[in-house]
């Protein structure tokens, strides 16, 4: 195999989040998950510290890389946590978590961290990959709101198809979305638009 070689343009890179931030109604987390894609996690997030409101990766291994690289910004786990005992490390390090199945939110129903956990409440709104069902989520929801040790919640889903422009999809999505918060009672943060939304669905990045 001929060796390869990506040169990653940094400042590049920061023009880019802060055109996803601007679109994105102000506030963006910067998605590094994978070794940011190839390019490097760790000096990807240190090229945005400053500037991103927070950073996204899979798993905690991959948080735990940034703050060992002194990353000291807000991490969320964008799958949660894959079992109970990742909880204690969540807690060490500040992260945040996506709660998208029924075991994780039981899992934080029993565990008592230091300080209050922030939760993403993950809607499977039409991907069918990862999070709680329609019928499910405003029980998850109102059961964490009542959880004294759980603070700063954000109702969130994703996209299937948003790159598609001519599919009607992620319109189709977006409506479940909307449906099923409007069943809370109350008005959440919510966090619906990946960078392919931002771009072609500018409304609901709003």
């Amino acid at each position: 195999m001929r060796p390869a070689r990506a040169l990653i343009d940094l400042g590049a890179l920061r023009h880019n989040y802060r055109l996803a931030r601007r679109l994105g109604g102000g506030r963006a987390l910067a998605v590094v998950k994978a070794d940011a894609y190839g390019h490097g996690a760790a000096a990807c997030a240190r090229a945005l510290e400053g500037e991103a409101d927070g950073f996204a990766v899979a798993a905690i291994e991959e948080a735990l890389e940034l703050r060992e690289a002194g990353i000291t910004a807000p991490v969320l786990l964008l799958e949660g946590f894959f079992e109970a005992a990742e909880l204690e490390l969540i807690d060490r390090h500040r992260l945040w978590t996506v709660v998208q199945a029924p075991w994780q939110l039981e899992a934080i129903e029993r565990f008592r961290p230091s300080a209050p956990l922030r939760a993403w409440v993950k809607l499977d709104s039409g991907m069918h990959r990862l999070g709680l069902s329609p019928d499910g989520f405003a029980d998850a929801w109102k059961r964490l709101r009542a959880m004294p040790h759980v603070d700063g919640l954000v109702a969130m889903t994703h996209f299937a198809r948003a790159d598609e422009l001519e599919c009607g999809r992620t319109a189709e999505q977006a409506a479940v979305f909307e449906r099923v918060v409007a069943a809370l009672g109350e008005r959440p943060v919510v966090s619906l638009a990946n960078s392919a939304a931002i771009l072609g669905w500018p409304a609901l990045a709003e």
